[in-house]
């Protein structure tokens, strides 16, 4: 079997509607395999406003505006237009990239019709609650994924951190790697523009700590304001830049206030944003890559990040950044307060970055899950299936 002859129906959530980097990795997949002659079929919900134009046909998934959140969206079901559309294209793989009432829906659609499941896993769901005061939620929602994922006949992550956290949670016994890609040509050391950094008032001898991202709470705003407060307390000098839009942005201003807020950049403008920093940030425990990491560092920058999924398998510490124990701010603020002090170090460090960064090629890593749609399918033509949950210790 060849990519040609695949003919993949995914599912998403959110293709779309808000650009981040589960999305964009899902488009850019959608991108190769059409490239291959493969033939892609994407089920999301829509938006009369999305954030960029979808790769691929894009079939309407009922969906309403999220209480409170109203950029994301809470897909209902699948309408009879919807299942329609799904049987006469003909999948011979399904993806699903959400784990919501409709991603289960799909799974028993496939399920039905034999057809074989990967899920990709883009996001530590389970870790949401703590952020909104809800703890008592996780084991619940773990519960939840578990039970769906269980469904699938792989598991897909992007990083090996993430991987064995699935492995742990006894998500699924087949869990492969889908990782993701950075531009080059985007993100590099030569977009560094000191007369961009001087247009915000930064002294070309300023170390600037950078914030990349979501304004959401679920991104570590507490522990990334929380540390810079310990270096004004120290009086270590720096400039502290934000790079993003959201829901959470007049709360993270008014914490750090003399912060430079870009707002939304993308393309060649999110590439010298990043690269005019001399540190990236990135407190957050969320996330099951960090595509922000991996754009840093291809920029040439140091990176202090948490000590947890994504990062950990991509930044090496006390190498091209340093890791911390999630939380813990008083050891953030000496990491930071290294680099800011330290330009040698900072260097050495972003350098040793830039050159890991190297290693991560769109094309290689999406070509991984076109491989793994080949061996899901030859393995149920062989009459193998998922397996069932009692199977799982």
């Amino acid at each position: 079997m060849e990519i040609s002859d695949l003919r993949i129906a995914l599912y998403s959530g959110n293709y779309n509607f808000v650009r981040d980097g589960a999305n964009q990795a899902l488009n850019r997949l959608a991108e190769y395999l059409l490239r291959k002659g493969a033939a892609v079929r994407v089920y999301s919900p829509t938006t009369d406003t999305p954030a960029f134009e979808p790769t691929g046909d894009l079939i309407s998934v009922p969906s309403f505006a999220f209480p409170g959140r109203g950029e994301y969206r809470f897909p209902t079901h699948i309408s009879g237009s919807a299942k329609r559309d799904l049987a006469a294209f003909n999948p011979n793989i399904i993806q699903i990239s959400s784990p919501d009432r409709v991603g289960h829906r799909m799974v028993s659609w496939a399920r039905k019709n034999e057809i074989p499941v990967l899920a990709s896993v883009h996001t530590r769901f389970e870790t949401y609650p703590r952020y909104y005061n809800l703890a008592f939620l996780e084991p619940v929602i773990e519960a939840m994924l578990r039970r769906l994922y269980r469904r699938c006949d792989a598991l897909v992550a992007p990083s090996e951190s993430m991987a064995q956290v699935l492995r742990q949670q006894r998500m699924n016994y087949d869990v492969g790697i889908w990782s993701r890609g950075v531009d080059k040509d985007v993100f590099n050391p030569s977009k560094r523009d000191l007369a961009w950094r001087q247009s915000f008032g930064i002294a070309d001898d300023e170390p600037v700590i950078g914030f990349l991202g979501r304004l959401v709470m679920e991104k570590g705003l507490d522990v990334f304001s929380d540390a810079i407060d310990e270096l004004k307390r120290r009086r270590i000098k720096h400039r502290v830049l934000i790079i993003g839009e959201g829901p959470a942005k007049q709360w993270f201003q008014e914490r750090v206030d003399d912060a430079i807020f870009a707002g939304f950049q993308q393309g060649h403008d999110l590439g010298r944003a990043v690269a005019s920093m001399d540190m990236l940030f990135n407190p957050s425990v969320t996330e099951t890559f960090g595509n922000v990491t991996l754009e840093a560092m291809a920029c040439g920058l140091p990176v202090v990040a948490a000590k947890a999924t994504g990062s950990q398998s991509l930044v090496r510490d006390k190498e091209s950044g340093r890791l911390v124990t999630p939380g813990a701010i008083r050891d953030f603020a000496d990491v930071l307060q290294l680099y800011c002090q330290d330009e040698t170090i900072r260097k050495t460090h972003g350098t040793a970055g830039e050159k890991r960064a190297d290693e991560f090629s769109w094309d290689q890593i999406n070509n991984a899950v076109a491989q793994t749609y080949i061996r899901l399918i030859r393995q149920r033509q062989s009459g193998q299936s998922p397996i069932k949950q009692a199977a799982i210790r």
